[in-house]
Parts: structure tokens; C-alpha cells; sequence
């Protein structure tokens, strides 16, 4: 008699990976680091609550992809962020993981080597390498929550978290985002609309049970008591930007509708600069200058930044690449990122201290 098969028959093979613990002891965060990453995030809740005047700026690579380039950018990000740091908190983009519209590469956890290897395990111990040594170096990072599965191996160094307009109306990343120990930002949705954004920063902020895994890399259900320092993310969308005042208005109404806190943040990339990196100085300006006339809602801001302009094409053999370029998207180079980061700590260094404060939100958690 013969059996018909009915599980796993597009599933070619499995690989069982370390546990989370496991990769923890393998890599382990020193005293310093957890040092960075519990002050990082508690900062960044007091900016979201006005208990900090300043402005949190998440700034670096789209993606990484180069860990050497990583430690060198974030070498030249710790001087800037302790020249600007009475007015803008600085925090480094280390976005590991990347959202794919139909394929491509997906990211450093995913294929570290860059040739269709998927190396995952050897992914996830060069991360956690690197996130262990940026917060020992002093700099607080972020990244993009993608997989529901990977924050239990790092998030433990991540001190703010984005949750990107494709997965903003996923119930499986609402869920995951209402136990991140950090901040989490949701972008507005890829037409540009806020309503998925603001469903979700309304789901995120309740408690929540679902499958997971544990920290032993058993299959456990999930109880989180949700996320209270959740915040909205404009971006742009739909052949639009939204950074101006008019459309940060809008957003706040919505928000005030919702009885959310009117914590924004601006991204100067995606939508809002058509993808052009040379647009985000004209983003960041715009949004200094609302600040100067008074804006009250505006907490952060988002740049794409590297050591080199632009982007490139991964070529067939990556010891090809450029040091220092983009290989996702196109991103404003080292000078520029100076530039900017400068031109809007003076534009607003004597505007934040005297903003109205905003209703206060919930009580911060003082473990951050």
C-alpha cells in the first residue's frame, strides 16, 4: 500500500540552529554593554515622554553588510553623537534583516557571505559579534524587527526598534513588538496612509499571548504585558512624501482621535526623498524649521547614511564590493551625514529646551 505524503513536500531540508541562550554564552554582553544598551533606551523613553528635550536621530546604513565598515562608521558616529549630544541623541542604524518586495538579498542574518549560502547560524553569531561590540564601544543601535524569531537571539542589545510599512499590519509583528524591551516605531503603511500605523501602536500597547519561541528555543506561548513606548513613523508612501507640516498635522489629529501620544518621528529617506539621497538634507531642513515654528509632536528623525554615496549592485564575487556603499538602498556619505547632523543640531539647540511639554506618557520602566 502505498502512503501518500501530505507534510513538508515543497521542503527540501531543516537545520536546527543554536538557542538563543546557547548563542548568548557563545557570545556573551559584557557589564559595558548592557550598560549602553539600558541607558540607550531608557533615553530614548524619556524623549518620548518630555522628560528630555532632545531630538533622537537613528542614522546609518540601510543595511549592514560589511562588519568592517560597520566598526568604521560607528567609530566616526561615536565622536559626532558626543559633539551634538546636548541636542540630538544619536543612535546607529544596524538593520540586519531586509523586506524583500518579490526577491533578493534579504539581509547579513540571512546570507552574511552574500552568495545564496544562507549561512543563518554564522549570520546570527557575527550580529551578535558586532552588536556586543558597538555597545561596548559606546553606541546605541537599531534595527528593523522582521523576523519573529531572530529578536529573542539580539534584541537583548537593541536600544530602539522599527517595525517597517510591510509588516506594520501583520498581527504576527504587532504581537512581537508588544514585548520588545525597547521603543518601537511603526511606519505609516507603503500608500502613505496612517491608519495600519495607528491600528498598530493601538495593538501593540495591550497585552498579548502567541506562539513563539523561548529563550531555549522551545516552541512556548508568549504572554507580553505590551509595549507603552510605541510611536508612529512617517515615511511617505503611495508617490508622496509626508514630512511636511501639513501632513504632520494631519497625523497628529489622527493621533489625538486615537488617544495616542503625539510622539513622531520623520523618515528622511523611502518616500519622503523619492529615494534620492540628496533629497534627505532638504527632509531634515524642512523638519527643523517646523520645529523652529513651533511643532511640538516631531521626536526623531531617520537618515540613511554611509561612509560612501549612493548604492551598488552585489557582484558575483562580493570581494568586488566598494567599501563603504550601499548595497540596499542609496544612502547620503560620511560628509553629507556631518553636515546634516550639524545643520539641524544649530538650527534647533535653543528651540527644544523651551517646547511646550506634551501630556506625559505612561510611567517609564526605570529597568528601561
Amino acid at each position: 500500500m502505498t502512503k501518500t505524503i501530505t507534510e513538508d513536500i515543497n521542503v527540501l531540508s531543516e537545520e536546527t540552529l543554536i538557542t538563543p541562550n546557547e548563542l548568548k554564552r557563545t557570545v556573551p554582553a559584557s557589564n559595558l554593554a548592557i550598560s549602553t544598551v539600558s541607558s540607550s533606551r531608557l533615553t530614548i523613553k524619556r524623549i518620548l515622554s518630555r522628560e528630555d528635550p532632545r531630538l533622537f536621530v537613528i542614522v546609518g546604513p540601510c543595511s549592514i553588510h560589511d562588519v568592517e565598515a560597520a566598526l568604521d562608521y560607528a567609530t566616526r558616529l561615536k565622536a559626532l553623537a558626543a559633539e551634538v549630544s546636548e541636542t540630538l541623541f544619536l543612535v546607529m542604524r544596524v538593520y540586519f534583516e531586509k523586506p524583500r518586495t518579490t526577491v533578493g538579498w534579504k539581509g547579513f542574518l540571512n546570507d552574511p557571505h552574500m552568495n545564496d549560502s544562507f549561512s543563518i547560524s554564522e549570520g546570527l553569531h557575527l550580529g551578535r559579534k558586532l552588536l556586543v561590540d558597538l555597545a561596548e564601544l559606546g553606541v546605541p543601535t537599531s534595527t528593523e524587527a522582521l523576523d519573529p524569531v531572530s529578536p529573542q537571539y539580539l534584541q537583548d542589545l537593541i536600544s530602539w526598534s522599527a517595525i517597517g510599512a510591510r509588516t506594520a499590519e501583520s498581527q504576527t509583528h504587532r504581537e512581537m513588538a508588544s514585548g520588545l524591551s525597547s521603543a518601537v516605531g511603526f511606519k505609516n503603511g507603503t500608500d502613505g496612509g496612517l491608519e495600519v500605523a495607528i491600528n498598530a501602536l493601538n495593538s501593540v500597547s495591550a497585552p498579548h499571548r502567541f506562539l513563539g519561541i523561548n529563550h531555549e528555543g522551545e516552541v512556548a506561548v508568549i504572554h507580553t504585558r505590551g509595549n507603552r513606548h510605541a510611536h508612529i513613523v512617517l515615511r511617505g508612501g503611495g508617490g508622496r512624501p509626508n514630512y511636511d507640516s501639513v501632513s504632520v498635522s494631519i497625523c497628529e489629529q489622527h493621533l489625538k482621535t486615537a488617544d495616542i501620544p503625539p510622539n513622531i518621528m520623520i523618515d528622511c529617506s523611502h518616500a519622503n526623498s523619492s529615494k534620492d539621497p540628496a533629497l534627505q538634507k532638504l527632509v531634515m531642513n524642512n523638519v527643523g524649521n517646523q520645529i523652529i515654528e513651533g511643532n511640538q509632536s516631531i521626536i526623531g528623525l531617520m537618515v540613511e547614511s554611509n561612509i560612501g554615496w549612493g548604492n551598488q549592485s552585489i557582484p558575483p564575487d562580493p570581494r568586488d564590493l566598494q567599501y563603504g556603499v550601499s548595497v540596499t538602498d542609496a544612502c547620503v556619505d560620511w560628509p553629507a551625514t556631518e553636515e546634516m547632523i550639524r545643520g539641524l543640531c544649530e538650527k534647533v539647540r535653543h528651540v527644544l529646551p523651551g517646547r511646550t511639554t506634551q501630556e506625559k506618557s505612561p510611567v517609564i520602566e526605570q529597568s528601561a
